[in-house]
């Protein structure tokens, strides 16, 4: 037994919640494989083989447990470049980037987006979760489909099309081939309540424990865009567009279960894998709180916060111009006045919504839609001429291709954030913390936090904070925090 394998087996026997997502056991007696967190009676050492993703574990052809759920297991932050790549590449399959790949030709339009060789992009892939690119999205696909399946009530093709398979035959063939069952077999877990008739349905989303909701909400709350967003004290409501699909999502937290409960309308099915992704950003699902808290305890302005605060996460963007145009509006005005901005904003220039929650009303502003105004019609709101410029500049940048997305090179595109006028180095920061949700972005320059650090100059509180690296967005969170 290798010492990489009997930590493993060890976290494995005692269950450590701390793992789950991080490794997965496929257990050679039986072909299954699990979370480290599984109640199924433990195996031998023996009879267990570990991969760091689930990717890799199908590949050597494991089946998902039905018992613990793989598909559920929290993923993992990128925090160098290697992983940072290989999550874009995971969040572009999400997006829908890659729904066509039969030609064999989209790793190479893949690559020439993102100016990489498509050799670069397999070799990284293959090194960080253990498979090929394309191993990859059959393996997302898949594994939605048998959540799918699990948790709704959904017809079996719609299942197979929100899955990103263009028939129901090929859908059927690839699961069965995978997973040596058919996909009806995952019927039996259906309640009968989940299959009344309703214009909604419930999935789950997997965290790390601890996780301070309350705070999360708090932050959100203070910056929601009226119309668009609505947090009470439980839960976090948004309306959704998606492509042609519109619908609203209802976020809540089962802290027994470390998860939280999504619930959607039917219509937003369809753009289902990207949906699912922009929530984990948005709520910051793949952090590993021990691993965070353990880095950031060591510091002396920062042990209280992180003893008080354990769990406390980074709030990310659901969609990356609406946030930058939110931190736009912000700038220099307090964050009651830019969330009141936002409001009017969304208001005149957001489509209409029509859902059963009344604070709900509006979509958010496209950047196609704002690149297209003038600089008069958003100073008719209220927001200042400097501001306006910036938020049109900003829109028609993002039309000619700039990417606020998670995995995004955070250099380059802050880089092309500073470039527009009006926008300067606190703003980019603040965007790559939570749009591109890079985990080492810090905004030196911010009041807030160098009062908090004792006065330095922006410069010393950069110096300061090079401790806390590659974690200094969580170190802002709590500086922010107090």
């Amino acid at each position: 037994m290798t010492q990489d394998h009997a930590a493993f087996y060890s976290a494995l026997r005692s269950r450590d919640p701390r793992f789950d997502g991080v490794f997965f056991v496929g257990v050679t007696s039986t072909g299954i494989y699990c979370r480290p967190i599984c109640t199924a009676k433990p195996v031998k050492a023996a009879n267990c083989r570990f991969f760091t993703s689930a990717e890799a574990a199908e590949r050597e052809n494991f089946r998902p447990c039905l018992r613990c759920r793989p598909e559920l297991a929290p993923g993992n932050a990128p925090v160098d470049d290697a992983r940072r790549i290989a999550s874009l590449l995971v969040h572009r399959i999400d997006e829908g980037m890659l729904d066509d790949p039969s030609d064999g030709r989209w790793m190479e339009r893949v690559a020439k987006q993102f100016g990489w060789s498509s050799r670069q992009i397999r070799r990284i892939v293959q090194r960080e979760l253990g498979v090929s690119p394309m191993e990859l999205l059959q393996t997302r696909r898949l594994l939605l489909a048998k959540q799918l399946l699990t948790e709704t009530a959904l017809p079996i093709s719609q299942v197979a099309y929100a899955s990103g398979y263009s028939s129901l035959r090929r859908f059927n063939d690839a699961f069965s081939g995978r997973y040596r069952m058919p996909p009806s077999r995952f019927r039996r877990n259906v309640t009968a309540d989940s299959v009344a008739p309703s214009e909604t349905f419930t999935l789950q989303l997997g965290y790390r424990a601890p996780f301070a909701w309350e705070l999360l909400l708090d932050f959100l709350r203070a910056r929601q865009t009226a119309g668009v967003e609505h947090v009470t004290e439980e839960s976090y409501i948004r309306t959704v567009s998606l492509g042609e699909c519109r619908g609203w999502i209802q976020v809540r937290n089962d802290a027994e279960h470390r998860c939280l409960r999504v619930t959607l309308t039917h219509a937003l099915t369809p753009v289902l894998p990207a949906l699912l992704g922009r929530l984990r950003n948005l709520f910051d699902l793949s952090a590993r709180p021990d691993v965070i808290g353990a880095a950031l305890e060591q510091h002396d302005v920062l042990r209280e916060s992180v003893a008080r605060r354990a769990g406390l996460r980074v709030p990310g963007a659901f969609d990356g111009f609406e946030l930058a145009m939110r931190a736009i509006l912000g700038q220099q005005v307090s964050v009651k006045a830019a969330t009141t901005l936002s409001g009017r904003v969304a208001e005149k220039f957001g489509a209409t919504a029509n859902t059963p929650h009344p604070e709900l009303t509006r979509f958010a502003p496209t950047a196609e839609r704002v690149a297209g105004l003038r600089e008069k019609d958003l100073s008719a709101l209220g927001v200042l001429a400097t501001r306006a410029q910036s938020i049109i500049a900003l829109a028609k940048s993002m039309e000619a291709g700039m990417a606020l997305e998670p995995g995004a090179d955070p250099a380059t595109t802050m880089e092309r954030l500073v470039v527009i006028p009006g926008i300067g180095p606190w703003t980019a920061s603040y965007i790559a913390m939570r749009a591109l949700r890079w985990t080492d972005a810090f905004p030196a320059g911010d009041v807030a936090i160098r009062k908090r650090l004792g006065g330095p100059s922006a410069g010393e509180a950069d110096r300061m904070s090079q401790a806390w690296r590659p974690w200094r967005s969580y170190a802002t969170m709590h500086l922010w925090a107090g």
